[in-house]
């Protein structure tokens, strides 16, 4: 079950990198953590990738944002792909039926569609605006999460905008877990402030 804080990495905001960001996410308890490593070369993701895996094993589920060549080579327990990404029909073909596959939706057919496909989770995004990812796209808001909760049973991730004020409305309206990127790995104690987000859902 996906629930609590969903730590994504970003290399770009990061200020102690990505392998740092990660093993404070793992000791603050975080049970899934999700790669977006776009910005390098498949090289340098491999390497990084591999490391990263090694850190999430036997702690917590290790997700690789887009690229299926890369989960497969690391051994990932999964993908999360978005709308513009391979199609989930593909992704499941190639990685099996007993990995993860995550899909970031916008709207509720979005939702209904991949969760009919076969999708494990949903990731609600961007929940507000955000400048974390360049292309996230307009904000769908609060509403859509308790829309789509409602129709859909997998489970349901927030992403985008969200912040330690903003989080207990998200988790409310029916987020499983969420992620909040630049409200942690900006900061100088990563492990601190995602327990603040952690008890959130005790």
């Amino acid at each position: 079950m996906i629930k609590g804080y969903y730590f994504i990495t970003d290399a770009g905001l990061s200020k102690k990198g990505n392998l740092k960001d990660v093993e404070s996410a793992i000791e603050a308890g975080v049970t899934i953590v999700q790669y977006r490593g776009k910005m390098k070369d498949i090289g340098s993701m491999l390497e990084e990738a591999r490391a990263l895996r090694e850190i999430c094993r036997g702690k917590a589920l290790f997700i690789v944002n887009d690229i299926v060549g890369v989960a497969l080579s690391v051994d990932a327990d999964g993908v999360h792909i978005g709308q513009g990404d391979m199609p989930y029909e593909t992704a499941r073909g190639l990685l099996g039926k007993d990995k993860i596959i995550g899909v970031t939706v916008h709207d509720l057919k979005e939702a209904i569609l991949a969760e009919k496909k076969g999708a494990d989770y949903l990731a609600v995004s961007p929940v507000f605006s955000t400048t974390t990812k360049k292309d996230a796209g307009p904000s769908c808001g609060i509403k859509l999460i308790s829309e789509i909760k409602r129709n859909c049973k997998i489970p349901l991730t927030a992403i985008g905008g969200i912040d330690l004020e903003s989080a207990k409305e998200v988790i409310d309206a029916g987020a499983d877990a969420i992620c909040a990127i630049s409200a942690v790995v900006t900061k100088d104690d990563v492990k601190e402030d995602i327990g603040r987000f952690q008890k959130l859902f005790d």
